[in-house]
């Protein structure tokens, strides 16, 4: 039987019995058809994860008992900030879906030029929990004991001026640079900037670079904004993490 695993955001302990909150209670039960006395591996985010055995699950209901705890780590030791231009439709999930299995610290949605998402009354908050539960979901799929933090999306010119790292990068198609130019460097933090559809303007490049931003190109194809993360975060987690 594969590994159920079920992110909650509450205190945990060996020994103890927990309830589980309706969004993990009706996936166990209703989703998986799990009963009670099937095991379940929790996760609060805050390290390491504990084994557990389900007491109850049923309806909007489900409470465990918490039997191990497991001092594990599968974080990678290179941090990752993305700030991604926000898009339109299910790309921008995708996009953090896929950039949380590949080990991302952070994630800024970022309005720019281009940018033709808008944020309406409370529709930035909804779009914000849906993305933080995106990333939960990742992190039970992909073994991660931690979940990145997704911030409130911001105007790209804040997010140039707030962010520090060892290696800060922008990508653009029509540098020469690439990723692998960076491989006799050494880095434990990384900034990554990556433009909406239709990509960033050049006057948003040139501030980036301004910023310290170094221009970098993935290659001779040009990538849609919800590939772009992946391929090019797991080049970093290539070159400084913990991909082999």
């Amino acid at each position: 039987m594969r590994e159920v695993r079920a992110f909650t955001d509450q205190p945990l302990a060996a020994g103890t019995e927990v309830s589980l909150d309706e969004t993990a209670a009706r996936h166990l039960g209703t989703v998986l058809r799990l009963r009670a006395g099937d095991p379940v591996t929790l996760f609060n985010g805050r390290g390491g994860e504990y084994h557990a055995v389900l007491t109850a699950c049923s309806g909007k209901r489900a409470a465990v008992r918490i039997t191990e705890f497991l001092d594990i780590d599968r974080e990678s030791p290179l941090r990752i900030h993305l700030g991604l231009g926000l898009s339109r439709g299910d790309r921008m999930d995708w996009a953090i879906q896929k950039a949380t299995e590949a080990g991302v610290t952070e994630i800024t949605p970022l309005f720019t030029e281009r940018t033709e998402v808008k944020f309406k009354g409370d529709r930035g908050d909804k779009k914000w929990r849906r993305w933080h539960q995106v990333c939960i979901s990742a992190c039970e799929q992909c073994l991660r004991n931690r979940l990145p933090t997704v911030h409130q999306p911001c105007g790209l010119d804040e997010w140039l001026a707030g962010t520090d790292a060892q290696q800060k990068l922008v990508l653009h198609h029509r540098s020469e640079n690439t990723l692998h130019q960076l491989r006799d460097r050494r880095a434990t933090s990384a900034t990554l900037l990556i433009g909406p559809e239709g990509g960033l303007t050049a006057p948003e490049i040139s501030d980036a670079i301004e910023a310290q931003f170094q221009p970098l190109t993935l290659g001779p194809r040009v990538f849609r904004t919800e590939t772009a993360p992946v391929v090019a975060i797991s080049i970093l987690q290539s070159l400084w993490g913990d991909f082999l």
